[in-house]
């Protein structure tokens, strides 16, 4: 699924609250420029793959966009196989041993090991407690509707009778967030859950 933005402002909205595997982020936009967004999400340490788009190609500009923490660069006019590909290189890439471990605050998570802990505590988790830890932990301060957390955790559709989210994140929250440890899962009434970006 894709969502198209063409103002700057819609499309940080966008990109700071759902979820996206890229972003494909044109510097001339309309409202918040694309470097800007891109410093923002930087900022809250969001780590989705961004590939810039621009008209002009100096270099400076191209410099400054990788600086921030882009992961690749496209200069229009362009053929939208080779952003296809390229698309592909960094969702590829952000999958990867680069990516293998989350951390937010004193919690870490080995996506390669499957291994949890919070400071010097080891977590037990099931494979589904895991998938939603890493799910909440991959978008630091995203809100995740029930239904973005059903789809991506469980796969199918969302059915809105269901409190399997509800029960599940309670038990992930009785082993991550400990007595005495800050809470690192919030409940945003009416909405959904997010992982604590400030934790």
């Amino acid at each position: 699924m894709v969502d198209v933005s063409h103002h700057g402002d819609e499309g940080f909205i966008a990109a700071t609250t759902r979820p996206y595997d890229a972003i494909v982020l044109d510097i001339m936009l309309p409202g918040r420029d694309g470097l800007s967004i891109l410093r923002n999400l930087r900022e809250r340490r969001m780590a989705v793959p961004v590939i810039l788009l621009t008209a002009r190609g100096e270099l400076n500009e191209r410099l400054e966009g990788l600086n921030l923490g882009a992961d690749d660069y496209l200069t229009k006019p362009f053929f939208i196989e080779e952003l296809v590909a390229r698309l592909h290189v960094v969702t590829r890439r952000a999958s990867g041993s680069s990516q293998s471990i989350l951390a937010v605050g004193d919690l870490t998570v080995n996506l390669l090991t499957r291994e949890v802990t919070r400071g010097a505590r080891r977590i037990e988790l099931t494979a589904r407690e895991f998938e939603l830890l890493e799910h909440l932990a991959r978008s630091p301060g995203r809100v995740l509707t029930r239904a973005q957390i059903c789809e991506r955790v469980w796969n199918y559709d969302f059915d809105p009778g269901t409190n399997l989210v509800e029960v599940y994140i309670q038990r992930l929250r009785k082993k991550v967030d400990g007595e005495g440890e800050a809470k690192l899962i919030e409940t945003i009434r009416g909405v959904g859950y997010r992982m604590k970006s400030d934790a």
